[in-house]
């Protein structure tokens, strides 16, 4: 009995000097990379930079706020929908998932994903309250299923030391820019006489997805509207072939990097090896710190500007964007509020994920003085207004970005005719689109 006594109020002891337990438990899957080792514990969200410590660290905070709250976070690689379809055909689901808004058709058409509307009622977030972009891309048969994040799209990222170099800036500082595709191959050559350096730093090898968000931008540069039918693309078109002959006469003037994979062409501009790198909205904070450090080749000497127009139809550029989906499966109350309370804490910081340099997806950050503030901010604006995606009803968009990218790559590279690439492309996007 003694020792029954004893082991008890040893038991008492223990339970009272443990920290209590976290009640709720939900599972949030994301890409953004891996970075425990700089953010694992750093709930200042302010000390954060870049897309994986912003979010490491807006996870971090919002756990230290709900100690009742356990969000326990899996991070794959991008874009990481094929280990959710497997999770999703086991039965094993997380409670919340990253996901691109042209990825959202493929899983609300098939009822994979649950829609969000009551659970951001509940917490009082409004459809309004999000820009027009951003709503549009979650919303799918007058229903929301995503938590908007962020809007993103391809920019030109400016070295502005080799452009003063190549004698291409403007009397007060800034980038001259072309204004149509023949004014960017004569500047091109400019560029590569001046300073024996390629004028654009693109992503080449291992990669599909650079291509074709080009070809969308050109294409609606032109007004061409190749998906007018959801279920069909039209890309036996003189505006597709002038697009793609484009894109190959840069390549053939040697006016761009080769070869490069996505990390080599991010570290080649940061390296000064070319004067504009193509690429995505997410490298805008990383960029700025290499400008601030002296002696780096960007040192006080970037900017960044969207895709020029460079085609009379109408400035517009290829947009998507980022946001937070539920997966159907059964949830507790409990859990339901919780993702609650985690939806309106990442709205609530939306300011702090536009640091990353996406476009929020709240109205309301624009108007921020913290906003406004941020480096370079006002330079692309425009593409809340300018930024178009492929119309909501298309399905496998991925695929379809992989197709057009294959594609595209051969017709630049020479491997195969811009107008045979461009009928594959078709034709084989048209079977998928007939097979679903």
């Amino acid at each position: 009995m003694r020792r029954f006594l004893l082991s008890t109020a040893a038991l008492i002891a223990l339970s009272c000097g443990t920290p209590a337990q976290a009640e709720t438990k939900i599972e949030l899957q994301r890409f953004f990379g891996a970075c425990d080792a700089d953010y694992g514990t750093v709930t200042d969200v302010s000390k954060a930079v870049g897309e994986c410590g912003i979010i490491t660290s807006l996870v971090n905070k919002f756990e230290a706020d709900n100690p009742d709250i356990d969000v326990n976070v899996t991070t794959v690689e991008w874009p990481g929908y094929d280990q959710l379809n497997a999770q999703l055909a086991s039965g094993a689901a997380p409670d919340v998932v990253s996901m691109h808004y042209s990825a959202i058709s493929d899983y609300q058409s098939r009822g994979l994903i649950d829609p969000v509307d009551e659970v951001l009622s509940a917490e009082g977030i409004s459809p309004d309250s999000f820009t027009d972009a951003a709503r549009d891309g979650v919303t799918k048969d007058g229903k929301m299923f995503g938590l908007p994040f962020d809007n993103w799209t391809m920019l030109f990222h400016v070295n502005l030391n080799l452009m003063k170099e190549a004698g291409l800036v403007n009397a007060d500082g800034t980038p001259i820019l072309p204004k149509s595709a023949d004014e960017l191959i004569a500047q091109g050559k400019q560029f590569k006489e001046k300073t024996g350096k390629p004028y654009l730093v693109q992503i080449y090898a291992n990669e599909t997805a650079a291509y074709t968000r080009i070809l969308y931008t050109l294409l609606q540069q032109q007004n061409s509207d190749f998906f007018a039918d959801p279920t069909k693309i039209k890309l036996n078109t003189p505006e597709a072939k002038a697009a793609l002959e484009f894109m190959k006469k840069i390549k053939d003037e040697g006016l761009t990097t080769t070869g490069l994979d996505y990390a080599a062409a991010v570290t080649a501009f940061q390296n000064g090896d070319g004067g504009i790198a193509v690429n995505g909205t997410w490298l805008i904070g990383d960029y700025v710190a290499q400008s601030e450090k002296e002696g780096t080749p960007l040192a006080n000497g970037y900017t960044v500007y969207p895709v020029p127009q460079l085609y009379p139809g109408r400035d517009s550029t290829y947009a998507d964007g980022h946001s937070w989906v539920l997966p159907h499966k059964d949830r507790t109350p409990e859990q339901t509020a919780a993702i609650g309370k985690l939806f309106k804490f990442l709205a609530d910081n939306d300011y702090e994920w536009a640091r990353t340099g996406h476009l929020p997806s709240v109205k309301a950050v624009f108007d921020k003085p913290e906003f406004k503030a941020l480096p370079h901010r006002e330079n692309i604006a425009e593409i809340a207004q300018t930024g178009r995606s492929l119309p909501a009803a298309v399905q496998r968009q991925f695929p379809i970005q992989d197709i057009i990218g294959e594609e595209a790559g051969a017709a630049i590279n020479g491997d195969k005719s811009v107008d045979d690439a461009l009928t594959s492309a078709e034709s084989r996007i048209n079977d998928l689109l007939a097979n679903l």
